[in-house]
């Protein structure tokens, strides 16, 4: 008989995980503290905007018309505790305000919450990402909390989801990673992804901090990748080269590739940024902060790229923003997302608003959540309004929509033609063409 699972936290990882267990022919209940979060997953409305996730959804909730019925919610940890055999804690772990270290506070609650109902064998398997050392001290937590002991056993299974891909990332996997400690754990995770095994996704096996490990280790190379050709294009401006021509030729070579390759406005979100920092903290916590000190570079130069793009703002506006128009198109972090945190779009808007711009921001998904986080900045409700008498054109999350518009039809709703490139995926020549001015980041710089 199939194991029944259930997911703790239904968040971006943990809706995403529910949903794709279901998919793969799961009996699933899926717990959350947020009452007004579970009504709306059981309605089918997913709480983030995520491609094909809201129709897996509707595939799987029970009392919809049509439904497999094989995805429930509750707030219940009783009902969690009875229901499931193995239990997937996906629950956030943030940046600890005012410090780089993660924040565990939601994962020992999810632990200390579920594990004085454990009566029997289960297998609980963390998906959230946490400080190495962690799962060895939540394991000793469920022994001692659980009344079935050390009959309640503990795997680390780190998530490896891209924002916009969330859904493939989970039913068909580059990899899977798991943490465990015997083999009636691998073997109960091995049935659970049977499917994409079968599919040949490599099935890595290890302890439980080399598994923790992984997820940090991926995320500070990813960083460290984008920060690198991001240095590069500062190089490139002062040396008068093109990064776009540099990464290209760069992506040539089998040892480096071209993904994560491209130089622009920088890295954001709510993974790489303090998953990087959280990285750095607990380095030195063990003694091996030398190790990771290449990291803050990674981080600084990250950031300098949205100062960067400021400072050009500021000179396209004729030296000041006071009494200027800002045009800025993308709020999300990156596209095929809403989520807006750390987004280097709104971090850049707020600084020339901050200096005295009237700045307007456009976004095909991430309106709501924006205008909840920065109320202060002016929302438009299409590209076009959005540009409507601006001075300068700031094009910060690379959209397809806004690969697609139309720069004659652009300069006839903006004050001045200037445009600044902060994705480096527009088109320059086209916009040249149409008598803009076209400068991105890292590239020669031509009227």
């Amino acid at each position: 008989m199939a194991p029944r699972i259930t997911v703790i936290g239904t968040g971006y990882l943990g809706a995403t995980h529910a949903a794709c267990m279901a998919e793969l022919g799961f009996e699933v209940l899926g717990l959350d503290i947020d009452r007004d979060k579970l009504a709306a997953l059981a309605a089918g409305r997913v709480p983030m905007f995520e491609p094909g996730l809201s129709e897996l959804l509707l595939k799987h909730v029970a009392g919809h018309e049509g439904s497999t019925g094989r995805l429930r919610f509750t707030d219940s940890w009783e009902e969690v505790a009875a229901f499931g055999d193995v239990h997937f804690i996906c629950v956030n772990t943030p940046q600890r305000k005012g410090e780089f270290a993660a924040d565990m506070s939601y994962v020992d609650a999810a632990v200390d919450s579920l594990a004085p109902h454990l009566d029997r064998p289960v297998l609980v398997v963390g998906k959230s990402t946490v400080p190495v050392g962690s799962a060895n001290r939540l394991a000793a937590k469920l022994a001692a909390l659980a009344p079935a002991g050390e009959q309640v056993e503990l795997a680390w299974n780190p998530e490896f989801l891209r924002e916009g891909y969330a859904v493939g990332d989970t039913l068909h996997p580059d990899r899977l990673v798991v943490g465990v400690r015997s083999e009636r754990a691998e073997q109960v995770l091995r049935e659970v992804y049977a499917g994409p095994i079968s599919d040949g996704v490599p099935f890595v096996v290890t302890d439980f901090p080399t598994a923790e490990l992984v997820k940090a280790a991926a995320n500070s190379f990813l960083a460290t990748k984008i920060s690198f050709i991001n240095a590069m294009a500062e190089v490139c401006e002062s040396a008068g080269a093109d990064v776009v021509q540099l990464s290209k030729a760069l992506s040539y070579d089998e040892r480096i590739g071209g993904k994560f390759l491209n130089a622009g406005l920088g890295f954001g979100g709510g993974c790489l940024p303090k998953d990087i920092r959280a990285f750095m903290a607990r380095a030195g916590e063990l003694g091996a902060d030398q190790a990771l000190t290449f990291l803050r570079e990674v981080d600084s130069i990250n950031m300098r790229r949205r100062s960067r793009m400021v400072d050009l703002a500021r000179e396209q506006c004729g030296g000041g923003f006071l009494g200027r128009r800002v045009a800025v198109l993308g709020a999300a972090f990156k596209p095929n997302s809403d989520d807006i945190r750390d987004s280097p779009a709104l971090n850049v808007a707020g600084q020339i608003q901050l200096q005295g711009a009237q700045v307007t921001v456009y976004d095909p998904k991430a309106m709501d959540n924006a205008r909840k986080m920065f109320p202060s900045l002016s929302y438009a409700d299409s590209a076009l309004e959005a540009v409507e008498g601006a001075h300068v054109v700031l094009h910060l999350t690379e959209w397809q929509e806004f690969r697609e518009l139309d720069p004659a039809e652009v300069g006839a709703a903006v004050a001045e033609r200037r445009l600044l490139d902060g994705r480096n995926v527009l088109d320059g020549d086209a916009w040249r063409a149409a008598g803009w001015t076209y400068r991105a980041m890292g590239r020669p710089y031509a009227e």
